[in-house]
């Protein structure tokens, strides 16, 4: 068990015996028998789980690499054939480059360096046009934009997919397509226009941070709440108020009342118990410095359990390449030797 009080100890395992009492050091079989993964919830488009058994390293690749290495489709060009709106065209091309858009990247290529145009294999193109006019329709006196300007405001809705090659018969209109269609663009007055082409292609967060995708991708350790002894009455109460809702309890026995511990997982790392002289020594707060809660919020591209099965693969695929470069060096050492 590590204590989270004591901040210098936060490296991981590679040298075993560094933590007293706690046995780390690592064997394939002890692997397999500790480690597991819980679905705690999944709805919509967050999931928490908890992965047990690992070291705090195999955890922050997993976050890293669903930051930065799990691969979506996104705007990467934008071609403006009139923009006759108050944003300028590299403001305008941000955007656009940073609305989330739904569509498997598992089924697209990455394009080549240099092609411009793109393919049906790993480009998706989506036209942008729209005019504000003025509303005949709407009452003199009125001044509500919404009543006199029509098309007035740009949203992600009007986004429209243009089929390349043979992707109208491999997709259907729903599964290509922005994740949210009131994303505000831009807002227009009459006379004024945009209309664009914006081609979609392939990529990873590591080289641009619209390609990431998840909004969010944490983990912390499992709290663990000690009581060092009984602590009862108007102390009881006390402490049950120095930790977040949920995280203790009091409960009466025999007319007592005395606190306990329900649910140590809802505790936010508080010390605000620490504040009173007389609790501070009856309680013990530690982490489980194996058990990591992650928290994965999709923007929408693919759903949270799947980022987290493509994450996982880029993981083997990078120890897959370093077993082969190990291999390599290997067969070339006796060589060198000779």
């Amino acid at each position: 068990w590590w204590n989270s009080a004591t901040s210098d100890k936060t490296h991981s395992t590679d040298f075993p015996g560094n933590y007293a009492g706690y046995d780390d050091t690592w064997s394939l079989a002890k692997f397999e028998e500790k480690f597991r993964v819980n679905i705690v919830s999944l709805e919509g488009s967050e999931l928490e789980f908890d992965m047990v058994g690992v070291d705090a390293a195999i955890a922050n690749a997993f976050r890293r690499i669903l930051l930065a290495e799990v691969p979506t489709m996104a705007i990467e060009k934008v071609y403006v054939h009139n923009n006759t709106s108050i944003i300028q065209d590299e403001v305008l091309a941000h955007r656009l480059g940073l609305i989330p858009i739904h569509a498997d990247p598992r089924l697209f290529e990455y394009r080549q360096e240099g092609d411009e145009e793109g393919t049906a294999e790993d480009t998706i193109e989506f036209q942008l046009k729209v005019k504000c006019t003025r509303n005949p329709q709407a009452p003199k006196d009125s001044t509500d934009p919404d009543e006199i300007y029509k098309d007035h405001k740009v949203y992600t809705k009007h986004l429209k997919w243009i089929p390349l090659g043979n992707q109208a018969e491999l997709y259907s209109e729903g599964d290509i397509k922005p994740v949210h269609e009131d994303i505000l663009i831009a807002k227009l007055r009459p006379g004024q226009e945009i209309d664009v082409r914006l081609h979609c292609v392939k990529g990873i967060g590591r080289d641009h941070a619209k390609f990431s995708p998840v909004a969010t991708a944490s983990y912390r350790l499992l709290p663990e709440i000690v009581l060092t002894e009984p602590v009862e009455g108007e102390r009881a109460d006390r402490l049950v108020r120095c930790f977040t809702a949920g995280v203790m309890e009091v409960t009466e026995e025999n007319g007592v009342k005395r606190a306990r511990v329900v649910n140590s997982r809802l505790d936010t790392c508080s010390r605000e118990v620490f504040r009173h002289p007389d609790l501070k020594d009856c309680v013990r707060l530690n982490r489980i410095r194996d058990h990591f809660i992650f928290s994965v919020e999709s923007t929408g591209a693919l759903a949270p359990d799947v980022l987290v099965c493509e994450a996982t693969k880029v993981l083997m695929g990078k120890c897959r390449k370093f077993l082969a470069e190990l291999d390599a060096v290997a067969d070339t050492e006796p060589q060198n030797l000779r």
